[in-house]
């Protein structure tokens, strides 16, 4: 009875400890560090977008170009947890000489945006939502044609909303996790904590707190039912993610259009960052085709690096 009484109070003590990592540690630091449009040659527009629970998203909005005829796809590029707009700007430079208009949204809780509550998976994707959702009503800009690019945490959330969102033209999800649960015990191997019964309690109060199960939310989970093309990058040295989770996204894929290009690189960047964008812009340009034209096959070069496709 005695080490019964223990092991509840350890949880107690875990679970207070996991509130505070939340709302304290784990509160993603809100940076604007990095690089601006005006360094890559790019006038960029800084806009604000409404989201969930009144707050409001700062992002870059990189419209397309004014000849575009007919209106033009167009692409909201998401960072991961602790990121900002500047993340994915080189990416949006690639993408915007193909005639796309670009937006960079900030998730609640980093970079310029409003802070309100606390951030996570299913938080990013009601960013991301929303971004999409202003994106499509800007002038020259194809409703139908719209893409959602995320990095990590964003690349989740971009599974996420492609699994829910109507309309969707295609995904590229960049080093995503497969599950939530496996990213935490990652997490609390790292600090030391036992999974049980401590780490399994902290996993079920977070759980709480952000309003879902991990295994509704869960790139295993999400992929399978995505509603458009979905292109995996990842990156095979990758620490902080391993390229097992994109191998076991792959073999859960079930009906999804989904494909994988493994690339020489990290959590945080590729190698050869062209052949990286190369990649992308063939899938986005193929998947938002007007004429319906499906995304094309990976090159020859390409496909030296794809371990698992589909």
């Amino acid at each position: 009875m005695q080490a019964l009484w223990i092991g509840l109070g350890l949880v107690g003590v875990g679970l207070v400890g996991a509130r505070y990592a939340l709302h304290r540690g784990l509160a993603p630091r809100a940076s604007i560090e990095g690089t601006q449009p005006a360094d890559l040659g790019l006038t960029a527009q800084a806009v604000r977008i409404p989201t969930q629970g009144g707050l409001h998203l700062f992002a870059w909005y990189l419209p397309p170009p004014e000849a575009a005829s007919p209106p033009a796809p167009a692409a909201v590029l998401l960072h991961g947890w602790g990121g900002n707009a500047s993340t994915l700007l080189p990416a949006a430079q690639a993408i915007t000489r193909t005639g796309f208009g670009v937006l960079l949204p900030e998730s609640r809780n980093h970079g310029r945006s409003d802070r309100g509550g606390h951030s996570s998976l299913p938080a990013f994707a009601e960013d991301l939502d929303a971004a999409l959702d202003w994106l499509g009503q800007q002038p020259g800009v194809d409703a139908q044609r719209l893409a959602a690019i995320g990095h990590s945490v964003g690349a989740a959330a971009v599974l996420l909303v492609a699994s829910r969102r109507p309309g969707l033209a295609a995904a590229v999800s960049v080093s995503a996790f497969a599950h939530p649960e496996q990213v935490m015990r990652r997490w609390l191997a790292a600090v030391s904590v036992p999974y049980w019964p401590l780490g399994w309690g902290i996993n079920r109060y977070v759980e709480a707190v952000i309003g879902t199960r991990f295994d509704f939310i869960a790139p295993l989970t999400t992929l399978p039912q995505a509603r458009c093309p979905v292109l995996l990058l990842h990156g095979r040295q990758d620490s902080t993610v391993p390229v097992a989770d994109a191998r076991a996204l792959m073999q859960h894929k079930g009906p999804a259009r989904a494909s994988l290009l493994e690339l020489t690189g990290t959590h945080e960047g590729f190698a050869d960052p062209a052949q990286a964008e190369q990649a992308v812009l063939e899938f986005l340009l193929g998947a938002t085709s007007p004429h319906g034209r499906p995304a094309p096959e990976p090159t020859q070069q390409e496909k030296g690096h794809v371990t698992l496709s589909g």
